[in-house]
C-alpha cells in the first residue's frame, strides 16, 4: 500500500494535476474505492490535493514545489551548492532582497557577518539571518503563509515599491520556456514582480529539477534575469536559451 501511494504522489507531482480516469489508466490492477481511499489518505497527510474528479500537486496549491520543512532536506546538497555560489556574488554595504524558500534559505545561512540591508518575506530566512550582527534586517507585513513561512500580500507589496535593491535572489517554482518562470500563488508572484522591478540584477536559485514544468503564476521570462545560479545539471536546451538572452549561468 505504501509503495503504491508513494508512486501516486509521484504520478501527481510530475504532471501538476492528474484526473481520476488518468489515475485508474495508471494502476489498471487497483479498484476504483481503493484509489480513492488513497486519495483521501494522502490529501490527509498533506502529501497531494484531492480535487473534484482527481488530484493536484501541493505545489499547484500552494505555490511552493512542496511543504518547506519538507524541501529543507531535500536536494540539499544541490542547494548548498547554489548557496555556496550565490553568496561570492554578495558586496558588503549593498541591499539586498532574499525570497522565501529552501534555496534561498540555505543562501542566509552562508552569508557572512558582514554589512548588508537585507529584506527577506522568507520566516526561515529571517530566522537564518537572526545570528549575524552585522547586517540590518527587514521583514514586510502581510499575511502568512504557513505552507512556505513566507508573508506577502498587498502590504508587503507596497513597502517593497519604496526600496531600490542593489542584487535580488529570486526563488521560482518551476520554469518552462513557453511561459517562464511560475509560482503557484497570484499574490507571492506579483511580490516577486514588484521586486524584480526595482532590482538592479536579478539572480535566479534554481536547481535543473525545476526546467520544464510549469505552475500557475507567471513571474517573469527569462530575459527579464539577469543570473541564474544552479546545480551544474542544466539540460543543454536551457543553457542555450540563456546564451541567447546573455543571461549569465553559474
Amino acid at each position: 500500500m505504501e509503495q503504491r501511494r508513494n508512486a501516486i504522489v509521484k504520478l501527481v507531482d510530475s504532471q501538476g494535476s492528474i484526473s481520476f480516469s488518468q489515475l485508474k489508466a495508471a494502476f489498471p490492477q487497483v479498484s476504483e474505492m481503493t484509489l480513492r481511499t488513497d486519495l483521501k489518505a494522502l490529501d490527509q497527510a498533506k502529501r497531494i490535493v484531492r480535487i473534484h474528479g482527481g488530484a493536484k500537486s501541493i505545489e499547484q496549491v500552494i505555490g511552493t514545489d512542496d511543504l518547506l520543512g519538507r524541501r529543507m532536506t531535500r536536494n540539499m546538497s544541490a542547494k548548498e551548492q547554489i548557496a555556496e555560489k550565490a553568496v561570492k556574488l554578495l558586496h558588503p554595504n549593498t541591499t539586498i532582497y532574499l525570497d522565501s524558500g529552501s534555496t534561498t534559505t540555505a543562501l542566509a545561512h552562508a552569508i557572512p557577518d558582514e554589512s548588508y540591508l537585507i529584506f527577506t518575506n522568507g520566516l526561515s530566512c529571517a530566522m537564518e539571518l537572526a545570528r549575524l550582527t552585522a547586517p540590518t534586517v527587514f521583514v514586510p507585513g502581510g499575511t502568512l503563509n504557513r505552507y512556505s513561512m513566507s508573508v506577502c500580500g498587498i502590504q508587503a507589496i507596497q513597502e517593497m515599491r519604496m526600496v531600490n535593491f542593489n542584487m535580488m535572489f529570486l526563488g521560482v517554482t518551476c520554469y518552462s520556456q513557453d511561459v517562464g518562470f511560475t509560482c503557484g500563488v497570484e499574490m507571492e508572484a506579483k511580490l516577486k514582480q514588484t521586486v524584480l522591478h526595482r532590482s538592479e540584477q536579478v539572480a535566479v536559485l534554481m536547481d535543473s529539477s525545476k526546467v520544464g514544468r510549469k505552475s500557475t503564476f507567471t513571474i517573469c521570462d527569462l530575459p527579464d534575469v539577469d543570473i541564474i545560479i544552479s546545480d551544474g545539471a542544466l539540460q543543454p536546451e536551457f543553457l542555450e536559451e540563456c546564451r541567447k538572452h546573455n543571461v549569465t549561468v553559474y
